[in-house]
């Protein structure tokens, strides 16, 4: 469709709906909605000629620090970039009053695309692989904590997974869950997780980039919908020292674009694993490096990243198995796909996304042989023989930065824009003396 018949609909619709106001967002590097609020009698004429938004925005860090020598600050003198919104993800928002939003790619004033967005990152790659003649199929499982908004305390104390009880201790979930579902986000389960407080909800994947925009809603949504129930809700990687992390499995198939048919399905394999199946997986053990960063985008990802924790530490791949970098889902149906399992919660859906699918389609380019599943003699996490994966933030972003097949299908303004960030928040981190330090020497010494 016309991109003017496409607005010219859109508009028909909020009008119809009784929408009064449209919430432009986009997200930050770090997952984030950043957004304008439109009165309706404005929107047509900034879908038509571009939203004025400072496109810095996805170049500041977790704390909105303005970051030198990204290209996106001073080198361009701060100029103003335009938002124009895809209007496939049009939607009321169901905890506002006659009011919808829409996610938004960003532009330069010449209308070409802000290089090393997210969103824009993703999509050249789903471009790559239909390219390569496969559409993506990608769900975003994610773990979050709910906690109280003024002592940051859990609500409940103590592991107790699945407990019917704990699992609607407060009548906010189900509201959370109702405001879902209306947002589009397809439920499949919700339950409490394993730690005090720990609470996991299921949903739908999805072909394309709307995967990635559904699993972009569903986190801000959680976000926003406790915070109006006086509960802050954390995707935290790791807030607690004797707590569960949190995680986020990635869970990737590719479809044949003719046949629409999952290509990592071959019912005449023993385990039922295409070659196209094989060699992505081997690329994701060969990038497992690079990945890193992306999925385990701050220091504190790295505490959850340990044995006996139901989160991988080595570079590891296996049928069913939970201790594995890489879960492969081998059921022998149109279902079969992978389980990255080695992201923080805490992660940007899009680049978690890229991360994987840029791994695999480099494993498929280069036709990686699979090696060996590792979980052969027992979980792969007691396999003292395969590689640590990276210990540190500064370590992981070593691996991003020397991976040159990595760098290249991520994009060269991506790289310099993540990486110049991360530095920058390590700066940070490293520059700040913690309470430990404090306790463990100020009197000793």
């Amino acid at each position: 469709m016309a991109k003017a018949d496409r607005i010219g609909e859109a508009m028909a619709r909020l009008r119809k709906d009784g929408i009064r106001y449209v919430r432009f967002e986009q997200t930050d590097l770090h997952g984030t909605s950043r957004s304008k609020l439109v009165p309706l009698d404005a929107v047509e004429g900034y879908a038509r000629k571009g939203l004025n938004f400072y496109g810095g925005v996805i170049a500041l860090d977790t704390a909105s620090h303005v970051v030198p020598g990204t290209g996106l600050h001073e080198e361009i003198n701060y100029r103003d970039t335009m938002l124009f919104p895809d209007f496939d993800t049009l939607v009321r928002v169901p905890w506002m009053a006659d009011t919808a939003k829409v996610i938004c790619d960003l532009h330069h004033l010449d209308g070409s695309l802000v290089g090393g967005g997210p969103r824009s990152v993703l999509k050249a790659l789903l471009a790559e692989a239909a390219a390569l003649g496969f559409d993506v199929m990608t769900g975003h499982e994610f773990e979050f904590y709910l906690l109280d908004k003024d002592s940051k305390a859990p609500l409940f104390e103590g592991p107790h997974i699945f407990n019917s009880l704990r699992n609607n201790w407060t009548g906010a979930v189900q509201e959370l869950l109702d405001h879902l579902q209306a947002l589009g986000v397809e439920l499949i389960t919700h339950n409490c997780e394993y730690a005090s407080s720990q609470f996991e909800i299921n949903y739908k994947a999805a072909v394309g980039i709307a995967a990635a925009d559904r699993a972009f809603t569903f986190k801000n949504a959680v976000k926003e919908v406790m915070h109006r129930a006086g509960l802050l809700a954390s995707f935290m990687s790791k807030p607690f020292p004797g707590g569960a992390g949190c995680g986020c499995h990635v869970h990737m198939s590719l479809l044949d674009r003719k046949t629409g048919r999952n290509a990592f399905l071959d019912p005449k394999d023993p385990d039922g694993l295409s070659a196209v199946a094989r060699s992505f997986i081997a690329g994701l053990v060969k990038h497992a490096r690079a990945m890193m960063p992306l999925i385990g985008p701050t220091p504190n990802c790295y505490h959850r990243i340990k044995p006996h924790t139901f989160a991988p530490s080595n570079i590891s791949w296996g049928i069913e198995d939970r201790t594995a970098l890489v879960r492969v889902k081998a059921t022998k149906d149109q279902g079969t796909h992978v389980e990255m399992r080695g992201a923080s919660a805490n992660t940007n859906p899009y680049l978690t996304a890229a991360a994987v699918l840029a791994a695999g389609l480099l494993g498929i380019k280069e036709k990686l042989k699979l090696g060996p599943a590792t979980n052969l003699e027992g979980p792969s996490e007691e396999n003292a023989r395969l590689e640590k994966l990276p210990q540190n933030l500064e370590a992981a972003l070593d691996g991003l930065e020397s991976d040159k097949a990595m760098r290249a299908l991520l994009g060269e303004d991506f790289i310099k824009l993540f990486t110049v960030v991360k530095r920058y928040e390590l700066a940070r981190f490293r520059g700040h003396v913690t309470d430990w330090e404090r306790n463990e020497y100020l009197e000793v010494y």
